[in-house]
C-alpha cells in the first residue's frame, strides 16, 4: 500500500506543477497579443523616423559620420525571467562571435538581471540594468537606459562612440546585431528637385533628429526582444508540458497497476482467513467406536 501512496503522492504533485506551467503558457501567450500591437505601431514610427531622416541627410550628410568611431558600445538584451529555454545562451554564444570578428571588441551594457548578472560576474559587463517582464514594464527599461547612455556619452572617454544593439529579433526569430548610432544604412531617399524647408539650423536639428531615431530604435528593440522572449517561454512551456503529461501517463499506469496488486493481495488474505475459519478446512477428528 506505502507504494501506492508514494506513486499518488508524485501524481499530485506532478499535477500541480502542470497546473502552474499552464498558467505560465497562457500569460506568455497573452503577452506576446499585447506585444503584437505595441510592435505593429513602433515599427511604423520607426520607418517614419528613417524615412525623414533619410531624407534630412541626402540634402544634409554628417561630416562626423565619414570618420569610424573609435569605441563602440553595445547593449545587449537578454531576459528577465527564466523558462525561456536557451535565449540567454545564444545571446552570449552570438556576442563571442562577433567579438571574435571585431579587432576592438565592444562594451557590453547588459539588459536583464540573468544576463547582467553573469557578465558582471565575468567582469565584461560595462553596467547591467533590470529588463522588462511584461509590456507595461519597457517605457520604465527605456527611460532608465536613455538616462545611462547620456551619461555614459557625455563622459570624455565616451564622447562620440557608436552604439548599437544585439538582441533577439521577433522578426527573423533569429540574434540581430542593429546598428544605432552614427546613423546609417537607411532606405533610400526619395528624390526630389529642391531640399526640405528648415526652420532650424540644420546642425542643430541633426541631433535632434539622431536622438529621436535612437530612443524610437531601442522602444522597438526592447518590444522585439520582449517578444521573442515570450514566444519562445510558450514554445518551451508546450514543449514541457508534453513531457510532462508522458510522464503523468507512465505514473497513472504504474499507480493503476499497483492499486490491481494490492486488490489481489487483500483478496488473497481474505480467502485464506475464510479457509481457516472454515470447520471443514480443518483436520479429520479420531473416529470414538463404542466398547462391544
Amino acid at each position: 500500500m506505502s507504494r501506492r501512496h508514494e506513486l499518488a503522492h508524485h501524481l499530485g504533485a506532478l499535477d500541480d506543477i502542470a497546473g502552474v506551467m499552464s498558467a505560465m503558457r497562457a500569460l506568455a501567450l497573452m503577452e506576446t497579443h499585447t506585444l503584437q500591437e505595441f510592435l505593429h505601431a513602433q515599427r511604423r514610427m520607426v520607418r517614419g523616423i528613417e524615412d525623414a531622416l533619410a531624407e534630412f541627410l541626402a540634402w544634409h550628410p554628417d561630416p562626423a559620420a565619414a570618420a569610424p568611431p573609435a569605441r563602440e558600445i553595445c547593449i545587449v538584451v537578454g531576459s528577465e525571467q527564466g523558462f525561456c529555454g536557451d535565449f540567454n545562451e545564444t545571446l552570449l554564444r552570438a556576442r563571442d562571435t562577433l567579438c571574435a570578428k571585431r579587432a576592438a571588441p565592444p562594451a557590453w551594457l547588459a539588459i536583464g538581471q540573468r544576463l547582467g548578472s553573469r557578465l558582471e560576474d565575468a567582469g565584461e559587463a560595462l553596467l547591467a540594468l533590470p529588463g522588462a517582464s511584461v509590456a507595461d514594464e519597457v517605457p520604465r527599461v527605456l527611460a532608465r537606459l536613455t538616462r545611462e547612455l547620456g551619461a555614459l556619452q557625455n563622459a570624455p572617454e565616451w564622447a562620440g562612440c557608436a552604439l548599437s544593439a544585439l538582441h533577439h529579433c521577433d522578426a527573423s526569430g533569429a540574434v540581430r546585431l542593429r546598428e544605432l548610432l552614427p546613423v546609417h544604412n537607411l532606405p533610400a531617399a526619395p528624390r526630389r528637385a529642391f531640399a526640405p524647408l528648415l526652420h532650424v539650423e540644420a546642425h542643430e536639428l541633426r541631433p535632434a533628429l539622431a536622438a529621436q531615431y535612437l530612443h524610437a530604435a531601442l522602444n522597438e528593440v526592447l518590444f522585439s526582444s520582449l517578444m521573442a522572449e515570450n514566444r519562445q517561454r510558450h514554445l518551451h512551456m508546450d514543449q514541457a508540458l508534453k513531457k510532462l503529461d508522458e510522464d503523468r501517463a507512465r505514473l497513472r499506469l504504474a499507480w493503476n497497476a499497483q492499486r490491481q496488486e494490492d486488490i489481489t493481495e487483500e483478496i488473497e488474505v481474505i480467502l485464506l482467513s475464510t479457509q481457516d475459519a472454515d470447520p471443514r478446512g480443518r483436520a479429520p477428528a479420531a473416529t470414538l467406536h463404542a466398547p462391544r
